[in-house]
């Protein structure tokens, strides 16, 4: 053991550990001999993942060499005994992320006769896990990715939260296994770069943020993510053993009427905004302008009585601009908020940097945004923001979710009204040229054109033969609108949500929560009837409904959806020739991708929804292809 001391078996809680300044992990489990050197070098890259205290430990057994890394954003137990590596007896625990549900836990704990000696999630987590093995996971409600070692049998275990929001990325070789919340920290304790994955490149550059979770792939070669809902053991031997601890489980409930399911959604998810309130230090709410985000910021103002301050981003382009619905709220809430808008001052450094830090383009220009809204918070002094992530995902919320709607109870009597509203409401709002036909997927369920729209006119930029084909998983054969949401969830949207959120926020040492992730929440929002999930043209219907005597009546009742987006010449001057001529330098990228047809897309002005994500992820793929040369 280095750079600390772990003392005497007996239940004694021991933390090792050099004072320093950082949640994030890292490891190595293997018989190579990782340096001082390296391990310094890693943990001043963790800075950004909590400025509140760094330490690391080497266990060595039977040959193999053990380091783990932490460092710490303190929310809850802001004590130095609830520093990390933290060891109880035999067992060794670092730890990013926070279990929601951990006063339950530790009651539960307390009555088998369990004494504790901090306040802390981190102390009832490895406590949890010492009494129930892997079974510890199927109760804990929160977002973790955690590594615990065990000294009795050599026996290292990984797991991950069930939607991922916390990362653990993995490297594995002949010599070991590394692990670390970041790519940058396994290269840095290995001291070696990885080779990019091309075809991970090309996914994202042709099909967009949709593609990226399709497989296991990342934009590395031999890095893997552990997947969430998962666990994976590494014995002394090298010998690996994974399994998925939780599935969600798509049982509707045909009997469920309207009233119970408004019920059932309002009382979970007022339950987990309570324990997403659960903190030592204040609390900010990114606030736009729907329902998903107001709701959360009323019902911790009217419900729970909580201090609020929000943060809001402000386009200048009107088809992303909600500054109308923001200030609606914020007149109801008369909270302290701030307001940030879209500039197009230090563009291209803010955006490098970004994509420095999260080893790889950024994958929508909403998460350049977010980035400015995370680093007001940062400026204004907070450590947690809450966010509406999956709102949209389990209560529908997206203009295609209308047309599966439609489709699912295309045989009861609703079904004329259903359209009528959706013809009078929202077709005009819609935007993609596809999705204004209301008998889309009746026609064809199987129709996803939508998604990869223009995907052959980018591929034919490309200097690269490349090609793939929309696909999807079958979760569910009794509704093609719950189907389409699951993947969503689990495949297309949330997970990259999660990185973003996870990386930008991390950048400022802030801890991001979303209420809505709540397994319980998320599991019952599955087993409502599609019957009831639209009405009258209303997406989140049973949300609106649930949100009655809390939101405020214009933002409940508005059934504009901008999404949390910006247009890209609010950020550029294109008109700008230096502008332009970085955009053309010479660049790895050009390997890739046609200079002339980059040329000639620059001269369009307005870009479309589809160009603005397409040279978003140009810009992002040139930036990091000159990063990495």
């Amino acid at each position: 053991m280095e750079n600390g001391w772990l003392g005497a078996h007996g239940g004694d809680i021991q933390r090792v550990g050099l004072r320093l300044n950082m949640c994030g992990i890292a490891g190595y489990y293997g018989n190579v001999e990782i340096t001082d050197e390296a391990v310094s070098r890693t943990l001043r890259l963790m800075t950004n993942r909590g400025p509140d205290h760094q330490a690391n430990c080497r266990i060595r057994a039977a040959g193999q060499t053990l380091h783990l890394l932490h460092s710490r954003l303190a929310i809850i137990d802001l004590e130095a005994r609830s520093n990390q590596p933290f060891r109880i007896g035999d067992y060794t625990l670092i730890f990013n992320g926070e279990i929601y549900n951990y006063i339950e836990l530790r009651r539960e704990l307390e009555r088998e006769g369990i004494e504790f000696f901090t306040s802390s999630d981190t102390e009832v987590l490895l406590r949890h896990f010492m009494l129930h093995g892997e079974r510890a996971l199927e109760s804990l409600e929160g977002m973790f990715s955690f590594a615990i070692y065990n000294a009795l049998n050599g026996q290292l275990f990984l797991a991950r939260d069930r939607f991922g929001e916390k990362p653990l990325f993995i490297h594995r070789s002949s010599h070991g296994i590394c692990f670390a919340s970041e790519v940058k920290l396994l290269e840095s304790l290995l001291g070696r770069r990885f080779k990019l994955n091309e075809s991970q490149l090309l996914r994202y550059l042709t099909n967009g943020y949709r593609s990226l979770y399709k497989s296991k792939e990342t934009f590395f070669e031999d890095v893997e993510e552990i997947p969430p809902a998962s666990f994976m053991t590494v014995q002394r031997d090298g010998s690996i053993y994974r399994r998925r601890y939780w599935q969600l489980a798509p049982e509707t409930d045909e009997q469920m009427g309207i009233e119970q399911a408004i019920a059932g959604v309002r009382e979970r998810l007022l339950d987990s905004i309570q324990l997403r309130l659960r903190s030592d230090v204040p609390l900010a709410f990114c606030l736009s302008g729907g329902v998903d985000s107001a709701f959360l910021a009323s019902a911790a103002v009217k419900t729970f009585s909580c201090d609020v301050t929000t943060f809001s981003i402000l386009d200048r382009d009107s088809r992303y601009n909600e500054e109308a619905e923001i200030k609606e709220i914020l007149s109801d809430l008369k909270c302290p908020h701030f307001l940030i808008r879209t500039s197009q001052e230090d563009f291209f450094p803010r955006l490098t940097r970004l994509i420095r830090y999260h080893d790889g383009p950024v994958s929508t220009i909403s998460y350049y945004v977010h980035a400015l809204l995370s680093e007001a918070i940062h400026e204004q002094g907070f450590k947690v923001a809450i966010s509406g992530t999956g709102a949209d995902e389990i209560l529908t919320g997206y203009y295609d979710h209308f047309l599966l709607f439609l489709a699912d109870i295309k045989s009861i009597a609703a079904h004329t009204a259903e359209l009528e509203a959706w013809e009078n409401h929202i077709k005009p709002l819609v935007r993609n040229p596809y999705l204004s036909d209301a008998g889309l997927f009746s026609r064809d369920p199987k129709f996803r054109g939508h998604i990869f729209l223009d995907q052959a006119i980018y591929e034919s930029y490309l200097k690269k033969k490349f090609h793939e084909d929309f696909s999807e998983a079958l979760f569910t054969e009794t509704s093609h609108l719950k189907n389409r949401m699951m993947n969503e969830l689990m495949h297309e949207i949330v997970p990259v949500i999660l990185r973003e959120d996870d990386l930008n926020s991390m950048l400022y040492s802030i801890e991001n929560r979303s209420p809505y992730l709540d397994s319980r929440l998320v599991q019952f929002a599955y087993s409502i009837p599609v019957k009831h999930l639209m009405h009258n043209g209303y997406g989140k219907y049973v949300l609106r409904e649930a949100a009655k005597g809390i939101l405020n009546e214009r933002t409940r009742c508005n059934r504009k959806k901008v999404g949390f987006n910006t247009s890209l010449h609010s950020l550029i001057n294109f008109s700008d020739t230096s502008i332009r001529n970085t955009m053309l330098n010479e660049s790895p990228i050009f390997e890739l991708v046609s200079k002339e047809a980059i040329s000639q897309l620059l001269d369009i002005k307005p870009f479309s929804d589809q160009l603005n994500k397409f040279m978003f992820n140009f810009i992002n793929l040139k930036i990091f292809l000159e990063e990495r040369s």
